[in-house]
């Protein structure tokens, strides 16, 4: 037995709970890692190594961001984030200190030992969406292990209070305990960026991993996540209490082994569901001995806490307990009420007692079960309100407009300030001291929140200020111009980078386009937005839920000028590239014509090659081979002299043409200039330019030549190339270039080279990426693949196959499809293109199956015109099954001789495959013809 490799040793530092690996930028909370972005641990790192010293903000930031000209601001903010984690003056222990003008020192005393470096925690460890920990939990610690306890026990818990009671917090601090006990992860799903249900089913798609399913019925996404274990925090329930009931009973019913945890202000009312409510925070009595027993309560510990983390110096001492313990009962134990306060207590003289003065507390105490207990957390709100000066108020409302996070450049724009980022930051800082705000760290970028009861009040304020309409616009023009750097950026990007960057916007998008797409609205703006979001619908799999936007803003759309065209015409290439993949969806083509004619009318060439390009794709999958080659010479007319990339795309969309209307020689040296084309120019976006249906143009161009190579006669080089276009295409993780390689030559030429259980995997495959990605088109493909090739003995779909699918269908050898005269004139004619001697060669075999001398003679001349046809084509592939169907033919009828005279010449011009299934049965043909 090989023995296993001695794990790494390292120096590991120890102050409180934590062990710190600095080795392998590892920390360790009480023997469970701790969650920090990178900026912060860089940080910490730093104050480790020089522990008891002063370290300069200058040398901090250079560590932190090196090379980088960045603001002390970004410090201070990754500075209150690591502390936050650390519970950094949590039970009177303070680890880092502020020392004014000159740095920041830690000055906890530090162990040291010598430990093995630990295992990563892999990805099944990390498969969860939480969000970085805002604040560390106080208070809640007995609720919390009792929740723990609960959570394997009961399939769904729902947190209920009162808003600001720490529902969210106590979730969260919950699930971050259960990373790694689920072995298919921990997800989370955010309500409060929805405004209404319609968009729930495809959010919990994306949640689920599973976005293609997004747009079909909520028990069928339930059912495709039933052998999963996993938890699901549903937060932030209240507003949308019947569909979260609904999504809850769906997810019970049908997914057994899921367990829920919800947070609501009252409970969903759903069958199976635990209410574990959530009491307010212990408030001492009006005597208290000390300020030891005060903290003890865990208001008060909670009250000061927060007030030592945005006052350093704030100091609690006994003169004072009288007023905080009134102010804890005053406010009743509401975290959220009492974190407000928190930012008022160190300030200058009289904070404490400003907290008391002017009424805003003097409200009756309510029982923990009342229903005007939020009036509490109101009377604080509005108090910390009007407390803010105007500026700040002004800030406040205006952020109200945002659904979820936001970094400081959108601060900025919303209040109408967009190259001052200062200025935004300044307020910011002191919403943020004022615990109005909420700071998160993703990625080491800093993005900011409001807590949901915040943001329902500045709304209100935001309201009654009459300001709605303006903030609404500037939120508008802020996701179009996000929208607008994201269009120009996705074709030179990977998608996975991609989406990071711009996935977050999804929500803000969607309350854009929801208002200003609106009758009573109607922005110009909005149907912008509407027009340049289109790369982001696409890369989350949300077409279905695109399409609506695309359709409304095309039918608020005046066309008056030439700016109006344009905007129609991108429309109308949207439609066509949304409604493309859904089969049960005819107005593709439609979509493309009426772009190309506006296109024509505003003297848009690229509009038009974009336009032309899309409907060549429609034409292609319709099976309309003609159509489309006449598509083709239109592009190459129009890009003619305009450049390599347009080249490029016209010989590729050549190479379409000539390949599905039958003329496999030229389709093969055109392939081959395309390819070497691509790899000289070795472009940087993924995208053919001027594409109306968007595949990488790689992996489409080796589909297509393995395609070609198959039915030039080289089935070996064929599946290589296969092989490269999928690995491609997974590589980039592009959804529907995957799909795409599998459709048209993955799956089909395994099944055509008699490697079945490569086919079948390809085929499940197919199928996998197409549901997840909601792909209909390759999903009603894959169906009638797996019947042709008698992978499933069910109804090869839910409609008949059509146009390309079907052509395919016929080519497979394994259920013929009843006899169509239709297709047969389809073959005679030339329509039928590619797949023109197949047809001919089916129909042949269901004549000889009949056995009477007509049929027989029918055969023969079918069989004679379809091997014609394949040596008119090129296409070695088919002239040896017609080759040899007629050869066996001849040869059951006693003319062995003039079989093997026709089959002879065309089997030796094979130079490889010899051992698939053709070739297999050509030679059997020869040997009993006596070769």
């Amino acid at each position: 037995m090989i023995p296993e490799p001695a794990a790494a040793v390292e120096t590991v530092l120890h102050f409180g709970p934590y062990q710190i690996f600095p080795a392998s930028r590892v920390i360790l909370e009480a023997g469970r890692p701790l969650r920090l972005g990178q900026r912060a641990l860089d940080i910490l790192l730093a104050l480790l190594e020089r522990a008891g010293d002063v370290v300069s903000k200058r040398e901090l930031l250079a560590r932190a961001w090196p090379g980088q000209d960045i603001d002390e601001g970004n410090l201070r903010v990754h500075m209150n984030a690591l502390r936050k984690a650390l519970g950094d003056g949590q039970n009177g222990r303070r680890f880092i200190v502020t020392i004014a003008l000159r740095g920041y020192s830690f000055v906890e005393p530090l162990a040291t030992s010598a430990q093995a470096t630990p295992a990563t925690s892999g990805g099944q460890t990390a498969d969860h969406n939480l969000p970085p920990r805002r604040n560390r939990l106080l208070g809640r610690e007995a609720e919390l292990e009792r929740l723990l306890v609960e959570l394997p026990r009961r399939r769904c818990i729902s947190l209920v209070g009162s808003g600001g009671i720490g529902k969210t917090s106590l979730a969260l601090q919950a699930a971050e305990r259960c990373i790694g006990r689920y072995p298919h992860g921990i997800r989370m799903l955010d309500l409060t960026q929805l405004q209404d249900a319609r968009p729930l089913n495809s959010t919990l798609a994306g949640a689920l991993g599973i976005p293609g399913l997004a747009g079909e019925a909520l028990e069928h996404i339930c059912t495709q996540v039933a052998d999963r274990q996993m938890l699901l925090l549903i937060d932030n329930c209240e507003h949308l209490i019947e569909a979260a009931a609904h999504l809850v009973e769906c997810l019970l019913r049908h997914a057994p082994q899921i367990h829920i945890l919800a947070t609501s202000r009252e409970s969903l009312r759903a069958t199976g569901e635990h209410i574990l409510p959530l009491r307010p925070l212990s408030c001492p009595p009006e005597q208290v001995g000390s300020v030891e027993d005060a903290l003890a309560y865990s208001a008060v510990a909670l009250l000061i806490e927060r007030a030592k983390e945005t006052h350093e110096d704030f100091e609690f001492r006994p003169e004072h307990l009288a007023r905080v313990g009134e102010i804890c009962r005053r406010l009743e134990g509401i975290p959220l009420a009492l974190e407000l306060a928190a930012g008022h207590l160190g300030q200058a003289d009289g904070g404490i007692d400003a907290l008391l003065q002017g009424g805003y507390l003097d409200l009756p105490l309510q029982s923990d079960e009342s229903p005007n207990r939020h009036e509490h957390l109101r009377a604080m709100l509005d108090w910390s309100y009007a407390l803010l000066r105007p500026a700040e108020q002004s800030c406040l409302r205006r952020l109200s407009v945002f659904r979820g996070s936001f970094t400081l450049g959108s601060i900025a724009a919303v209040l109408d300030q967009p190259a001052d980022l200062g200025a935004a930051f300044l307020l910011v800082n002191q919403l943020t001291a004022k615990s109005l705000l909420t700071t998160e760290i993703r990625s080491d970028e800093v993005t900011y929140r409001l807590l949901e009861p915040t943001r329902l009040h500045a709304l209100e304020k935001l309201q009654a200020a009459g300001e709605w309409h303006a903030a609404r616009e500037r939120h508008l023009a802020l996701c179009q111009s996000a929208m607008q750097a994201a269009e120009s950026e996705w074709e030179r990007s990977a998608s996975q980078g991609w989406l990071q960057r711009h996935a977050p916007w999804l929500a803000e998008v969607r309350a854009a386009l929801d208002w200003g797409l609106h009758a009573e609205v109607r922005h110009t703006q909005a149907i912008r937005l509407a027009a340049c979001s289109s790369p982001l619908w696409q890369e989350l799999s949300l077409l279905h839920e695109y399409g609506p936007y695309v359709s409304a803003a095309l039918g608020l759309l005046s066309a008056e000028s030439a700016s109006s065209l344009e905007l129609a015409m991108r429309l109308e290439l949207a439609l066509g590239n949304t409604t493309y993949h859904d089969v049960r969806n005819s107005q593709a083509d439609q979509a493309f014509q009426s772009a190309r004619f506006l296109a024509q009318q505003i003297g848009d060439r690229n509009g038009e090659l974009t336009a032309l390009s899309g409907g060549l794709a429609v034409l292609l999958w319709a099976g309309q081979y003609q159509q489309a080659a006449e598509q083709s010479r239109h592009f190459d007319r129009l890009s003619d002299g305009h450049g390599e990339m347009l080249a490029t795309s016209a010989l590729r969309l050549k190479v379409l043409a000539l390949h599905y209307s039958g003329d496999q020689t030229r389709a093969q040296a055109v392939g081959e200039e395309v390819l070497q084309r691509l790899q000289w120019q070795r472009q940087a976006n993924r995208f053919a330019p001027c594409l109306g249906v968007q595949y990488d143009q790689q992996v489409a161009s080796l589909a297509t030549q393995a395609r070609t190579l198959w039915l030039r006669g080289l089935p070996e080089q064929a599946e290589r190339m296969a092989t490269q276009a999928i690995e491609l295409a997974c590589e980039m993780d592009h959804s529907a270039s995957i799909a795409y390689s599998l459709a048209v030559a993955g799956c089909v030429i395994a099944f055509y080279n008699g490697e079945l259980d490569k086919a079948h995997q390809r085929l499940r495959q197919m199928i996998e990426v197409a549901e997840r990605h909601r792909v209909p088109l390759f999903t009603d493909w894959a169906r009638h693949y797996a019947w042709a090739m008698r992978f499933t003995e069910s109804a090869s779909a839910t409609a008949p196959a059509v146009g390309l699918v079907r052509d395919i269908v016929q080519t497979l050898g394994g259920r013929a499809l009843p006899s169509d005269q239709a297709q047969l004139m389809r073959a005679r004619t030339g329509a039928a293109g590619w797949c023109a001697p197949e047809i001919l060669r089916n129909e042949a075999l269901a004549l000889q199956q009949r056995g009477d001398r007509e049929s027989l003679l029918g055969a023969e001349t079918l069989l004679t015109r379809a091997l014609l046809l394949a040596q008119e084509q090129g296409a070695l592939a088919w002239e040896l099954r017609s080759a040899t169907c007629l050869a066996e033919l001849w040869s059951a009828q006693g003319k062995q001789a003039p079989a093997r005279q026709l089959l002879a010449p065309v089997y030796r011009r094979f130079t490889e495959g010899f051992d698939l299934p053709d070739q297999l049965r050509a030679r059997r043909c020869l040997e009993d013809c006596g070769h």
